[in-house]
């Protein structure tokens, strides 16, 4: 996803889905130009990676939240899904 020239941070978690028992979220920081359309981000995801690994959602944050030596904390991530 760091790929696309329009994303600037990104962020992966495994969220609880009733049917699956878990599916993968990718929390995403735009670029100057701003969010780009969930399809180009799954083309470019299926030209990479497995179908499976590919994200199920992409949501757009502000800014991911991180710790003081700049780890990004994913427990955070997930109570905003």
């Amino acid at each position: 996803l760091l790929q696309h020239p329009q994303v600037r941070e990104v962020a992966v978690v495994g969220q609880r889905d009733a049917e699956w028992g878990e599916v993968v979220v990718a929390f995403l920081v735009a670029g100057d130009s701003g969010p780009v359309e969930d399809a180009v981000l799954d083309a470019l995801c299926l030209e990479h990676i497995a179908r499976f690994k590919r994200p199920k959602e992409y949501r757009w944050v502000e800014a991911l939240p991180k710790n003081s030596y700049g780890k990004v904390l994913k427990t955070e991530l997930r109570k905003l899904g």
